[in-house]
């Protein structure tokens, strides 16, 4: 690799790093914010973030392709539908930080590459190799260990897993960058977030007006802490190999179970120590199985 591959890869793991360290302090952020309701939290995210998406498109001087993009009834139809899956993730994760369940949160992203494994294998045809059938195998022994053992389905895990996972496939079908995209699904979100925000009003329910100045700066940040990590990791994401991003998205839901753990003091008993370790063997096997199998294709078109 010349040097000024190197340069761009170092750039890449610099952003794709920050983007997913940010993640992994979004629970922080809804944290804050916790005391409103989960609704209303969601109807700032999306008004927020179609602002600051607009700003920075305007400043960065993508209007023309965003307008073009909309003239395309087929991609902004398509994007309505993953507007609704995000909006889902969106609103479980939030209710699940005020609810004190950050730790289950992690382990709906710990589980989601595994489960974007087998969406490949159903959805586009995608081949499974031995690791990664075991892989996904372990991922189904610890969810059910929780099920039977503990007596509880962690739906919370699985929703936020299964709404990106389909999310991810919704997006991977769509032509159309992530900037542009989010900005199109927050479109589609816009009027009924600022229709329920009215409905808060009417009934004088709308908690940001009877709150604290601190509380609706934060609302007010709702768009740059959902678009600050989505650019940083679109930015990084462009010079980086799937691999590379493979290993480090386990950065975000990481740094959250730190902060669920110790910082939160969630609870931790032996049984969910469990689940969590058999997960993390199933990403170990994951990543190394990636990883070799990108080595041998490399050998391959070095052979020819």
């Amino acid at each position: 690799m010349d040097l000024p591959s190197r340069s761009e890869q170092l750039k890449g793991i610099y952003f794709a790093a920050a983007a997913f360290i940010m993640w992994g302090f979004v629970p922080v952020y809804f944290k804050w914010v916790d005391h409103i309701e989960p609704l209303e939290v969601l109807a700032h995210r999306v008004v927020w973030s179609v602002v600051f998406l607009a700003l920075f498109i305007t400043l960065t001087q993508r209007s023309g392709e965003v307008f073009q993009l909309l003239k395309r009834p087929r991609i902004v139809s398509s994007l309505a539908l993953s507007a609704l899956v995000i909006s889902l993730n969106w609103l479980v994760f939030i209710w699940a930080v005020g609810q004190e369940r950050i730790v289950e949160t992690t382990l709906g992203y710990f589980i989601n590459p595994l489960l974007n494994i087998l969406f490949g294998m159903m959805i586009f045809g995608e081949r499974l190799r031995f690791l990664q059938w075991l892989s996904v195998g372990l991922a189904a022994c610890a969810v059910a260990y929780q099920v039977f053992l503990l007596g509880e389905l962690p739906w919370v895990a699985l929703t936020l897993a299964c709404c990106f996972s389909t999310y991810s496939v919704l997006r991977k079908k769509i032509p159309v960058d992530s900037v542009s995209g989010l900005f199109i699904e927050t479109l589609w979100l816009l009027p009924i977030s600022l229709a329920y925000m009215g409905w808060l009003y009417s009934q004088n329910a709308f908690q940001v007006l009877s709150t604290d100045i601190d509380t609706v700066w934060l609302l007010l940040c709702a768009g740059l802490v959902t678009s600050l990590p989505l650019l940083a990791f679109a930015s990084g994401a462009r010079r980086l190999s799937l691999t590379l991003i493979g290993l480090l998205q386990y950065i975000g839901p990481s740094i959250a179970f730190m902060i669920a753990v110790f910082y939160y003091d969630e609870p931790m008993d032996q049984q969910r120590l469990v689940t969590f370790i058999i997960i993390w063997i199933a990403l170990a096997l994951f990543s190394i199985e990636g990883i070799l199998f990108q080595r041998r294709k490399h050998q391959q078109v070095v052979a020819q």
